[in-house]
């Protein structure tokens, strides 16, 4: 099947930059011990927050230092590179769904990032810090599947983003405010249950909290039974939602054809 060639083909891709692979881990490692320290300070000072203590702080920081490159959190401009050359012609002539193209090739790239780049960063948290794991084996599954879906939820944004360099001469603003988007509101900067309640019950129902902020609670089993399907069904109502939007904004796009350039 071609689209599991694409797959294999996006693992590939990315397992080819080694060295960049190194100093990634290095640095999302770096990192997570400069944000849990800073986390475990305030905790410290002022007692839990948010229904966080310790532990749940310092856990929630090294799961969401391995899932920046696994989710594809930022740097993904490729699709509007290739609008605003005008090489996305070529991606129009050929024999697969574009969409489902480039989805395929991301599904490579989020496994081989997942193994790569974030188990290290959260295994040598594991080690320096006392960190919280699921107590069922349900959890570990519902994990798993809240992660895909995170990864396709991200793909379906940032598709949408993309396509944007269709209309506009300099995509760099649109890519701007969905960085600053994926970083605050989606529960990577700090959780959403720090935010003010009604902010928080905001946040927590837009895409972006799909992509990062459920898996988590689901991770810490902040969200158990009914609350668990819910924040599933959220993840595959935005997986439906955006994918959906991708396409018909997609088919809108064909018919313009307008390319950046020429």
């Amino acid at each position: 099947m071609p689209y599991l060639v694409l797959v294999r083909a996006g693992w590939r891709r990315w397992s080819a930059y080694r060295a960049a692979t190194v100093a990634g881990v290095i640095t999302n490692t770096a990192f997570g011990f400069i944000r849990a320290a800073v986390l475990m300070a305030a905790i410290n000072t002022a007692g839990p927050i948010g229904g966080y203590d310790t532990a749940d702080a310092v856990t929630y920081t090294w799961l969401t230092q391995g899932m920046i490159m696994t989710i594809g959190i930022w740097r993904w401009t490729e699709l509007a590179v290739r609008i605003q050359s005008g090489d996305i012609v070529t991606d129009f002539s050929r024999p697969l769904d574009l969409q489902g193209a480039y989805l395929a090739g991301d599904l490579g790239r989020a496994a081989y990032q997942l193994l790569a780049r974030g188990v290290p960063p959260f295994l040598v948290g594991m080690l320096a810090f006392d960190l919280r794991f699921p107590e069922h084996t349900y959890t570990w599954i519902a994990f798993a599947a809240g992660m895909v879906l995170a990864v396709v939820v991200s793909f379906g944004m940032r598709f949408l983003v993309n396509l944007g360099a269709f209309w506009v001469l300099d995509f760099r603003g649109l890519y701007a405010v969905s960085s600053l988007f994926l970083t605050v509101a989606s529960g990577f900067a700090i959780p959403l249950s720090f935010f003010p309640a009604w902010a928080e019950s905001l946040l927590e129902v837009l895409p972006w909290a799909s992509m990062v902020q459920i898996p988590i609670d689901v991770f810490l089993e902040q969200r158990t039974g009914a609350a668990l399907a819910r924040g599933l069904a959220l993840q595959v109502f935005w997986v439906a939602a955006l994918l959906g939007a991708g396409r018909a904004v997609l088919r809108v796009a064909t018919r313009r054809v307008v390319v950046q350039g020429g």
